[in-house]
C-alpha cells in the first residue's frame, strides 16, 4: 500500500471542483486517509516547493498556491502513486488526456487544479509536510472488492 499526496490548488477550490476531484479517486478505489482545508504560509508554501526555488516560475507559484484556500487529501492504495499520477493527468490541461482531471477541467499549465505526488520519496516528504502523523489508519470494506489479493 501506498499514500501519496494530493493537493486541490486555489483554482479547483474556486471552481467548485473539490467533491468531482474527491470522488474520482474514490471511484477508482483509493481511500481517503486524510483531509484538510487550509490556507498555507508562505513559508509551509517554499518547503513544499524548495525543488523549484531557483525556477523563474518559483515566486508566481507561491503567489498563487498563497491566494486562497488548498485542500490537502492523503490517498492510500496499492500503487496509490502512479494511480493517481495516471489519474491528475499531463501538466498543462490543454495538451492532458480527455478523461484525466486536469484533461476534463483544466486549460492551463500553471491554474491546472491539482498537485499529486511524482514518487515515493517525494510522497514520503509532502505527506510529512501536509500531514505529519495526521491521518487515519481505517478499514474501508469496499476495498476487498477492488484488488484481488490472488492476481
Amino acid at each position: 500500500m501506498e499514500t501519496s499526496l494530493v493537493l486541490v490548488k486555489p483554482d479547483g477550490v474556486q471552481r467548485g471542483r473539490i467533491g468531482t476531484i474527491l470522488s474520482r479517486f474514490e471511484a477508482k478505489g483509493l481511500q481517503i486517509v486524510g483531509l484538510k482545508m487550509m490556507k498555507p504560509s508562505r513559508e509551509h508554501l517554499e518547503k513544499h516547493y524548495a525543488v523549484h526555488k531557483e525556477r523563474p516560475f518559483f515566486e508566481s507559484l507561491l503567489a498563487f498556491m498563497s491566494s486562497g484556500p488548498v485542500v490537502a487529501i492523503a490517498v492510500r492504495g496499492e500503487g496509490a502513486i502512479a494511480v493517481v499520477r495516471n489519474l491528475v493527468g499531463a501538466t498543462d490541461g490543454a495538451a492532458a488526456a480527455p478523461g484525466t482531471i486536469r484533461g476534463d477541467y483544466g486549460m492551463s499549465k500553471s491554474f491546472n487544479l491539482i498537485h499529486a505526488s511524482d514518487g515515493a520519496d517525494t510522497a514520503a516528504f509532502e505527506m510529512d509536510l501536509w500531514f505529519g502523523d495526521d491521518t487515519l489508519d481505517w478499514d474501508l470494506d469496499e476495498l476487498r472488492w477492488v484488488n484481488d489479493p490472488d492476481a
